[in-house]
């Protein structure tokens, strides 16, 4: 599972293609694209591209309920402004906007890819879109070398509109982002109009540590879930209700049509239950496991953390609880979560926050207030969220996988 889910990791630099990706290992299992079937078939469904939903046994879920996972596909990252060209000093540069709560000083001096969804006119005269991945190093953000700045060491602030555009050659001598992107196109667009692009990390994930027993990449934040997940589906028995949700958007409020307060999964509901009285009545029966990722202890600060709530990397899934409801997590759907991990034979662990720290939260309080499901927040613990590269146990993906069997199936 471990190597598929490297591959998984550095196919996937957008939402675009982690959801494209999520469809393809799906099919392979025998997911059906749904065309409004009501059976206990396998199928699934996608929105904008960039959302899907996959379930099984639809019909036995309006007695039982559905068993539900739930993740995101987008992560923290610079985007390309429409008028990106920057011409300055005899440098080419893309101007960037920041997408969600990056860690940005962790961009500089890295080589970065670029890709995303491009639109425009085909050649047949209609309008076409396709997914784009220039998979080699095409632009950087260098930092400031120290003689120019002897204080950087101890004053790292970035400001985003200065700092972070992307040197992407010595010569200004491209007049527009499409003019860069039609060599890349695929199906030779006539005309490239728009796109949604995305600088990522070329360096591709690896296993780390002296016994390569850390995940070590971009986006583990949460492809991690969407492809545990997945892979949770699948792996479980065919009779079992059970359905996997991943929408975009959760980085910056989930408030879209294909992130989790959109109507995508209500919308998807109410067709599968035949109609609103039954899709309530499906809903009553079911519960969510919300997967994300929990913040591990960090052993260089660990004063950042509650003394008897800090996570260990390799020590089990994440059970994630905060009274202000940042998290949607009780005592009856903790229980539930613990249920599986001790029917799989997994560890579990607990994280709070520090009563003086603000709390992060996820797409599971946004979900049990738009449709009224019981939520358990839960997540494979990890270091240095939303940097450019993030760190995880591999012992920690492989318990978070049985246990999500064993949840699809309780």
């Amino acid at each position: 599972m471990i190597n598929n889910l490297l591959l998984f990791l550095d196919d996937s630099p957008t939402p675009f293609h982690a959801t494209g990706n999520l469809v393809t290992q799906l099919e392979s299992a025998e997911f059906k694209h749904w065309e409004g079937e009501q059976d206990n078939g396998r199928y699934y469904e996608t929105h904008n591209d960039s959302s899907l939903i996959a379930w099984q046994g639809a019909e036995a879920a309006k007695s039982q309920g559905f068993k539900m996972v739930g993740a995101h596909t987008d992560s923290p990252c610079l985007k390309v402004k429409p008028n990106a060209i920057i011409k300055k000093n005899g440098y080419l540069q893309l101007g960037v906007e920041v997408y969600g709560a990056v860690l940005q000083h962790s961009w500089f001096d890295r080589d970065l890819a670029l890709a995303g969804r491009i639109s425009g006119i085909g050649k047949n005269g209609n309008i076409a879109s396709e997914l784009i991945n220039i998979r080699h190093s095409i632009g950087i953000i260098p930092s400031l070398a120290i003689h120019l700045s002897r204080e950087a060491n101890k004053n790292n602030s970035v400001n985003a509109q200065h700092h972070l555009p992307v040197l992407v050659s010595s010569e200004d001598s491209h007049s527009s982002v499409a003019e860069i992107l039609l060599q890349y196109s695929k199906s030779k667009l006539a005309k490239i109009t728009d796109f949604e692009l995305s600088f990522y990390d070329h360096q591709g994930s690896s296993l780390t540590g002296l016994n390569q027993e850390l995940i070590t990449s971009a986006r583990l934040d949460n492809l991690l879930s969407c492809y545990i997940g997945s892979s949770a589906l699948i792996a479980s028995p065919a009779n079992s209700p059970a359905l996997l949700v991943c929408t975009d958007h959760e980085e910056v409020g989930s408030a879209s049509t294909s992130g989790a307060a959109g109507p995508f999964l209500a919308n998807t509901l109410r067709r599968l239950g035949g109609g609103q009285l039954a899709s309530d009545q499906l809903l009553q029966n079911s519960l969510l496991a919300s997967a994300d990722n929990a913040h591990a202890l960090h052993p260089n600060y660990a004063e950042k953390h509650d003394d008897n709530h800090g996570p260990k990397l390799n020590a089990g899934p994440v059970i994630k609880i905060n009274a202000n409801q940042r998290y949607a997590t009780n005592s009856e759907t903790s229980a539930a979560f613990r249920a599986a991990c001790t029917k799989a034979k997994v560890p579990v662990q607990t994280f709070v926050t520090r009563s003086d720290v603000s709390c992060g939260s996820t797409i599971g309080p946004i979900t049990a207030t738009e449709l009224g499901i019981p939520t358990v927040d839960v997540g494979v613990p990890q270091l240095a969220m939303h940097s450019i590269r993030e760190t995880a146990g591999v012992k920690d993906c492989e318990y978070m996988l049985k246990a999500l069997i064993a949840f699809y199936d309780s």
